[in-house]
């Protein structure tokens, strides 16, 4: 393992030094660009007889667990490090926003999805069950809150706008993996959970990583605060991440939910009642240059998975539809009420484009994609996920900026 953690940050480091040379993309789209091309490259040659360095990342790439390195590694801390910057007093304005728009909005999203889905692929000769659909609707729904605030850095929007995205994006990916998890134990089982069982799992996973969440955090918060040295308080932080994910996932409670209220707690009241400026100053840069290494290395796994995502024309046609549907149901189950209830929002009058063209998916969904049962229709389901990442890092992302500043100038 520590072989592979090496390559793969000597790559990372290379593929951002390119970019940041010669290309000048955003930082994450530009490694995860750049390794998209290398992984075609390759395949090129494979196709032409020069399979070494083509059979060489296929061997890496199937000794990473994608699903484990992230869902249990990466996602604590980044939605963590995410949630330290988001200012709760000004997210509390908006409180019944995101909380529209993150736990309506996922699951109107989900049934969108999953219904469209059902109704075009046997149209290319596909077939997949409805459930598979919606497990497909329920892991693409939510907006990766590790893509959507790295673009939203360059992006410019007007600032509650930019609150309102990144406040969705760290909760409604909760509302998703609950979902997720409910539909996939309804194909373990053979039959769907009753309304009960939903309720009961919906109050557990999600209600208790809340809980939990608060917990942590404010065990850290007195632990910070009853200490004035910047070396034992990140360690602390870091501690308390790592450490309160892994139990979280004993107690089976959302995590990702867990990390982010934790990091809003130990944001808000830890950086101004627990922390000298010194320890502030410190705690602030370890968090972010986390962030953004892991960022990075992230992009690139998601640019080399190219290579062992299995396509077919059928599944290709299939893959430009589901990033239609996608995009349709985020503007149905998002844009739309915003655009038709703007003055309840209390946004800028075009935030609907913004938020519909905005939610970005990432890492977390193919994770979810990659952590489904071997069969014929994870294989479709992984397709179909990669493909609509790609499409929103790469085209949304590199494009949101100019949206965003549209926005802005509508803006009363």
């Amino acid at each position: 393992m520590f072989d592979i953690a090496v390559v793969l940050l000597v790559l990372t480091a290379l593929l951002a030094y390119a970019n940041h040379r010669f290309i000048g993309l955003p930082g994450t789209i530009g490694v995860m660009a750049i390794a998209l091309i290398l992984s075609f490259a390759l395949i090129g040659l494979d196709k032409l007889g020069l399979g070494q360095l083509h059979d060489y990342e296929v061997s890496l790439l199937e000794s990473i667990d994608f699903s484990d390195v992230l869902m249990q590694g990466m996602l604590s801390v980044l939605l963590f490090a995410g949630a330290m910057h988001v200012d709760l007093s000004e997210l509390r304005a908006y409180r019944w926003q995101v909380g529209l728009l993150a736990v309506v909005g996922t699951v109107v999203s989900t049934l969108i999805v999953g219904f469209a889905l059902w109704w075009f692929l046997p149209l290319v000769g596909i077939e997949l069950s409805l459930i598979h659909c919606l497990v497909f609707g329920a892991l693409i729904s939510p907006t990766d809150p590790i893509a959507v605030m790295g673009i939203l850095k360059s992006a410019k929007a007007p600032k509650n706008l930019e609150l309102v995205i990144s406040g969705e994006s760290l909760f409604n990916d909760g509302v998703g993996v609950v979902l997720f998890s409910m539909l996939l134990g309804t194909i373990a089982l053979g039959t769907p959970p009753t309304v009960t069982q939903a309720g009961t799992l919906l109050l557990h996973e999600a209600g208790g990583g809340i809980v939990f969440g608060l917990v942590l955090g404010y065990v850290t918060f007195r632990l910070l605060k009853s200490i004035d040295n910047y070396k034992v308080e990140v360690l602390l932080t870091l501690a308390a991440v790592l450490g309160g994910y892994l139990l979280a996932t004993r107690l089976h409670v959302s995590g990702p939910l867990a990390m982010v209220i934790a990091g809003l707690v130990i944001g808000n009241h830890g950086r101004a009642l627990a922390m000298s400026d010194k320890t502030r100053a410190h705690l602030d840069m370890f968090w972010e240059l986390l962030d953004e290494i892991l960022n990075t290395v992230l992009f690139v796994l998601i640019g080399m998975e190219a290579l062992v995502i299995p396509y077919s024309p059928s599944v290709g046609v299939a893959a430009i539809a589901a990033v239609v549907i996608t995009l349709v149901a985020r503007l149905l189950a998002v844009g739309a009420p915003v655009a038709l209830f703007n003055t309840r929002f209390n946004l800028p009058r075009g935030s609907w484009q913004v938020l519909t063209w905005g939610g970005l998916r990432g890492g977390i969904s193919v994770a979810l994609a990659l952590s489904l049962p071997l069969s014929t229709e994870r294989n479709v389901v992984l397709a179909l996920t990669y493909a609509v990442v790609v499409f929103s890092i790469l085209v949304q992302g590199l494009t949101i900026g100019k949206i965003a500043r549209r926005a802005t100038r509508m803006a009363p």
